[in-house]
């Protein structure tokens, strides 16, 4: 393996990092699509697979068949060593996902190719959602998706931790369900929902059901590495970050003005000051933003989906980075939760049978948690932005993108270290 991912030792799922990672929209017809504003882009980017283009790296294909047998615990799903070619255009693919969904699925195997309706919903060169109709008979119709992957993802997601953690997942009644697996894809039952906006999760009905479905998330047990990852997530996107090297002259002259002893010192300072807060350790989304929520509007149920970047991690993290989501398309923090706020979600998140009863101690100690935590999803985020402007081929400012978290991060910094010594030093005098 050569280029910027060269000293990053990717061998098995445990030790796997998503470095970085591109979104497209998922919903098309969403007239957001059309928006002009670059954060607005990045949110879209960052609502699909995270995957990238043009990394350089020798053409391997993931192998979720090996993946799935490599990955204790795993239920058994069909399986096929069939790949399918991403370049082609969609009528040209059109034939190989049918032969593939009948060998992966006996039952539709004497179906004539007229019963597939198959759609594009997103995707790229390197990543491609496909809806399909399978219409059984005159009475039966099955709805299903097919998600491929280009060459290479396997060396920035963790495609086994991802599979490894979709069963259990499912079973709890998260995202959709794994149907089938084959070389460089998979199949899922398809969810018949509309994907939230920002404003929606300001919405005090919608948050107070996100947060019950968050804690039942937190509360999954996934057998994997269960130690937090974050701050191994941080320092080696610290470790690239920090080696970068533009061939575009105004990016190399912009990233040369980064202080990277000074982000040193600020991610050392938070890790420090975050571990005396003990959060406890959880299986975190770790990027509930709105576009990965989904809500049938008729039966009032939400879907979390997209678990990429799913692992083990800090509780206060996982509800930090939702409320910093908040901000929306315009990445505006004045929408950042107020108190208020916050403590409707947290009342839900504690007790979701009874929110009233939440003792206010509780409510102050995950308020303080969750606002110091904020600050180490501004830090994760910036430190992203920049390895993306190095590989990603996507058109967008993410040199920009990483000043505009890291400003905020140095923004909050003062006020969130202060509400967090404040009541460590309280603690500490009871």
């Amino acid at each position: 393996m050569s280029g910027l991912f060269s000293s990053v030792a990717i061998n098995t799922w445990e030790e796997s990092l998503a470095f970085a990672v591109c979104y497209c929209a998922e919903n098309p017809s969403c007239s957001l699509l059309h928006r002009t504003d670059q954060y607005s882009s990045l949110f879209l980017f960052r609502r699909s697979s995270r995957t990238y283009s043009g990394m350089g790296a020798e053409g391997r294909i993931w192998d979720p068949v090996s993946a799935m047998e490599e990955a204790p615990g795993v239920p058994s799903v069909p399986s096929s060593p069939v790949s399918i070619d991403i370049s082609l255009p969609l009528d040209q693919m059109k034939p190989h996902i049918i032969d593939l969904l009948k060998e992966l699925f006996p039952k539709w195997s004497s179906l004539d190719g007229s019963c597939f309706t198959i759609e594009k919903v997103s995707g790229g060169i390197t990543n491609l959602l496909l809806k399909v109709c399978v219409q059984e008979d005159s009475l039966n119709e099955s709805v299903i998706t097919v998600r491929l992957y280009g060459p290479n993802t396997d060396l920035v997601i963790d495609r086994k931790r991802e599979l490894q953690a979709l069963p259990h997942l499912s079973a709890a009644g998260f995202g959709a369900e794994l149907l089938g697996v084959f070389s460089n894809g998979m199949v899922q039952s398809f969810i018949d929902a509309r994907t939230l906006e920002p404003s929606d999760m300001r919405n005090p009905k919608i948050a107070s059901e996100i947060a019950k479905e968050l804690r039942r998330f937190h509360q999954v047990d996934i057998p994997t590495f269960k130690e937090p990852q974050l701050w191994d997530d941080i320092f080696r996107f610290l470790k690239e970050a920090e080696n970068l090297k533009f061939v575009d002259d105004e990016k190399q002259s912009i990233y040369e003005k980064i202080s990277f002893i000074e982000i040193h010192k600020q991610v050392n300072e938070l890790k420090g000051l975050t571990s005396l807060l003990n959060s406890p350790t959880v299986f975190a989304h770790n990027d509930l933003l709105s576009g990965n929520i989904m809500l049938n509007d008729s039966q009032g149920k939400l879907y979390f989906i997209d678990f990429e970047y799913g692992s083990y991690s800090y509780r206060g993290h996982d509800i930090g980075n939702h409320f910093n989501e908040y901000a929306g398309f315009d990445c505006d923090y004045d929408l950042y939760p107020n108190k208020e706020a916050q403590y409707h979600f947290f009342r839900n998140y504690l007790k979701p049978d009874n929110p009233q009863v939440v003792p206010e101690s509780e409510l102050e100690a995950l308020y303080v948690e969750t606002n110091t935590f904020r600050l180490t999803s501004h830090i994760y985020w910036a430190l992203w932005a920049l390895i993306q402007a190095k590989v990603s081929t996507i058109e967008f400012d993410y040199l920009g993108y990483f000043f505009l978290r890291y400003n905020e991060y140095k923004k909050q910094k003062e006020s969130c270290f202060s509400l967090a010594k404040s009541f460590l030093a309280v603690s500490d005098s009871a």
